[in-house]
């Protein structure tokens, strides 16, 4: 049988784990759109610079709009592994009031973070349908 000390061992490297994997995804996240960014900005340079040069790269959206939704993303991934290690840590170490009260708050704040960015990315609310429209227009 585990004993207490050594539950609290698994739960805390489980909850470091899951911290740590959220905060490569935010890092992998940014590195990748950087890169994409780059190659983004090449190919719009290229796709802009004379008008018979257009059919290279017809459907080019902004660099930037499709930096900041690709960082949105890994942000708002990154922010669901780090709430899930602040809910495994908190409910399964001592879920005392205080503890659940910090929680609480931590949640909400993550939460207001990504609604924020989950409208600058869509466009939109996120209990809003999209429309076709919509669903062409969202870069990748």
């Amino acid at each position: 049988m585990i004993n207490e000390a050594t539950l609290l061992g698994i739960v805390h490297a489980i909850t470091r784990s899951v911290e740590l994997l959220g905060i490569l995804v935010i890092l992998a996240g940014a590195l990748f759109s950087a890169v994409r960014f780059a190659r983004d900005v090449a190919r719009w340079c290229t796709a802009n610079r004379a008008p018979d040069d257009r059919a290279a790269c017809p459907d080019a959206v902004h660099p930037y709009k499709q930096l900041r939704a690709n960082l949105g993303r890994s942000i708002l991934l990154g922010l669901e592994l780090l709430v899930a290690a602040d809910i495994i840590n908190t409910v399964a170490v001592a879920p005392t009031l205080d503890r659940l009260a910090v929680l609480a708050g931590i949640v909400l704040i993550r939460t207001f973070l990504s609604v924020s960015l989950e409208v600058e990315i869509d466009g939109r609310w996120p209990w809003q349908s999209r429309t076709r429209d919509d669903a062409a227009r969202r870069p990748e």
